[in-house]
């Protein structure tokens, strides 16, 4: 395994004292960790399995922006499996733009809303903000800590 010079890590974000801000805050500082993980990930390396599961590093971050749409823009997924693979036409950078730009949408619903025991906008069923919130924060931490492990298997990075 190649060993790169290890990135310092980021502390945990010093958010307000209100609810939706610590949410919030933390969200995006796992969102931010894990697109930084993915970015600048090497081909082929980046949707190699590293595990007997087939998951790669890629692949999270596909996961990722198709469960950030379904969770906040109401999109309908009907083959989550297929999520974890990122189509082969897909550049370490695309990846990572859709993924970026999928939180930034996001971001702009949760802007709106100010409570965070109401129904998320969007059509059809929706959760609270707060369940949209706490689940984002819990699926996203744990894809991040799968994607520390594969980054630092394919290059030796390492850190937040």
């Amino acid at each position: 395994m190649p060993t790169t010079a290890r990135r310092r890590d980021t502390p945990p974000p010093r958010t307000g004292s209100g609810e939706a801000e610590v949410l919030r805050g933390f969200l995006d500082y796992l969102r931010t960790s894990i697109a930084a993980k993915v970015d600048g990930a090497p081909e082929p390396q980046v949707r190699t399995a590293g595990v007997p599961s087939g998951t790669n590093l890629l692949g999270l971050l596909n996961h990722l922006t198709c469960v950030e749409r379904a969770t906040f823009l109401g999109d309908k997924v009907t083959d989550w499996p297929a999520t974890f693979r990122a189509a082969p036409s897909d550049s370490v950078a695309d990846v990572v733009a859709r993924y970026r730009e999928t939180v930034e949408r996001a971001n702009e619903v949760l802007d709106r809303c100010d409570d965070l025991g109401a129904k998320l906008p969007r059509r059809g069923p929706a959760p609270s903000v707060r369940w949209a919130l706490t689940h984002m924060i819990e699926e996203t931490g744990r894809h991040a800590g799968h994607a520390d492990i594969l980054r630092e298997l394919i290059d030796g990075a390492t850190g937040r």
